[in-house]
């Protein structure tokens, strides 16, 4: 393996990141949940604002944990290419949570597991469908967040530059 795909995959920082992408998984499934509930909206509906609940509890905890950015100093940088990546992988989880979920809801009858002593079920088709979508927005957030997030590449001082 050569040395720059051996630097972008190193366990270190994929098992911080897997850490902190699972809590952020966590926020995301729970707030899909309460917002499907509380606001009576559809399961295609709440996932992207579940997505960027659990973005914000992610940025703090990735800085922390993941890429030793921890003391960059160049945080409002950072928030603006973590904001940047983290929108291009929330159309990547809304399209690869939604795309399956269709076809697998056309198909067949969701599957539903009821809480014991709880008037409370969950669905366990649409939790199945955004692990999938998840699962291709860690891979995404990953090497864009190791690659231009946490890395100083010059585009945010491009970017402000252009909007003077």
């Amino acid at each position: 393996m050569s040395d720059k795909k051996a630097a972008l995959f190193n366990q270190k920082d994929l098992f911080a990141y897997f850490i902190v992408a699972g809590l952020g998984a966590c926020v995301q499934l729970l707030a899909g949940g309460l917002i499907k509930d509380w606001f009576r909206v559809s399961y295609e509906d709440s996932i992207l604002p579940a997505y960027f609940i659990a973005l914000v509890v992610g940025f703090f905890l990735t800085k922390l944990f993941a890429f030793n950015a921890r003391q960059s100093k160049q945080t409002r940088r950072e928030m603006f290419k973590y904001v940047l990546v983290a929108s291009f992988s929330g159309i990547i989880t809304w399209l690869f949570s939604t795309i399956p979920y269709d076809f697998i809801h056309a198909r067949y009858p969701d599957f539903f597991f009821h809480i014991p002593y709880s008037v409370k079920k969950i669905n366990i088709t649409q939790i199945g469908t955004t692990i999938h979508g998840m699962g291709y927005s860690f891979v995404s957030n990953y090497i864009l967040h190791k690659t231009f997030t946490f890395k100083s590449s010059g585009f945010y001082d491009r970017f402000k530059d252009l909007l003077k």
